[in-house]
């Protein structure tokens, strides 16, 4: 059965993401899932615990690391793909390379989440735009990661001259005007304002989801990916718990979960998918009542 993209994208109610990490050096569960079959089991239990996207990466993009070869990032991906497409799944396909978008696509993917917005593969809009079914997530990006080609980026990046909010916005739009240009339609796109990347601190991404409503009045549907980023667990030690462990910064992301949700964000990207999932349905919940 075919799943309609346009429902998906036009979301009333917020969406839970599950992360399916295909890599060695992700920060929270690089190698897990490196098998193949371990791959397809972890997409799976997610689906079952309520998972609306699976979303499959198959290159870290913590701090620091180093680029996985196109080939590799292919057969990651691709097996993913193909192990979890045939069991319904909507996949999301964490990717700045325009051959694996195109492969995944081809596939049966149905969504592209460009963590670059289309800055470091420019052709990456233009597959998109070819594949007028699917839909482009377009984050805020100011530069690839520390060890990507040997080089440490400039500590300006993450500066915000105008302040975070400001900045944010206005370069996150100047990116969708770009993957507009290159033909993209509006109806495919989704936004993300990168929680994390060139914002190394609480003072960096707080703002930014307290703004929600701003990116909200955009038009175009918001992504959150705040889980286990280091300044969640910054966050828990600034209100007084001591070395927060994994099972604490996924708590704190439930948290966050449902106050986006609450705010309208249009899905979490989350990877404990259970925590997540009953925090998203109390903000969907109490969003529903608000608006009553």
């Amino acid at each position: 059965m075919a799943i309609d993209m346009k429902a998906i994208h036009d979301s009333t109610h917020t969406l839970v993401m599950g992360v399916l990490n295909i890599t060695e050096d992700s920060s929270s569960d690089g190698g897990l899932w490196l098998d193949p079959a371990k791959a397809k089991a972890h997409g799976e239990a997610m689906m079952k615990a309520g998972a609306d996207i699976i979303d499959i990466g198959a290159e870290s993009t913590r701090p620091g690391a180093k680029r996985v070869s196109e080939e590799d990032e292919q057969t990651r991906v691709l097996g993913a793909v193909d192990a979890l497409i045939s069991e319904g799944a909507v996949l999301s396909i964490d990717t700045t390379r325009a051959s694996v978008a195109r492969m995944a696509l081809e596939h049966g993917a149905q969504i592209i989440n460009d963590v670059s917005g289309g800055r470091l593969d420019r052709e990456v809009p233009h597959v998109v735009a070819e594949h007028a079914e699917s839909l482009y997530i377009v984050q805020h990006w100011r530069g690839w990661l520390a060890g990507s080609a040997g080089d440490v980026p400039d500590a300006d990046t993450s500066v915000y001259a105008n302040g975070v909010v400001d900045d944010v916005y206005d370069e996150l739009m100047k990116q969708v005007d770009d993957v507009l240009q290159a033909g993209v339609s509006p109806s495919q796109i989704i936004i993300d304002p990168g929680l994390g990347f060139s914002k190394p601190s609480v003072e960096h991404n707080f703002p930014l989801m307290v703004a929600l409503e701003r990116f909200n009045a955009t038009g175009y549907p918001v992504l959150i990916g705040a889980s286990r980023k280091r300044f969640v667990g910054a966050a828990l030690t600034d209100a007084g718990i001591d070395e927060p462990d994994m099972d604490s910064k996924d708590n704190a992301t439930a948290a966050i979960s449902a106050l986006c949700a609450e705010h309208g964000a249009w899905a979490v990207r989350v990877h404990d998918v259970e925590k997540s999932r009953d925090a998203v349905a109390i903000g969907n919940a109490w969003r529903a009542f608000a608006n009553d």
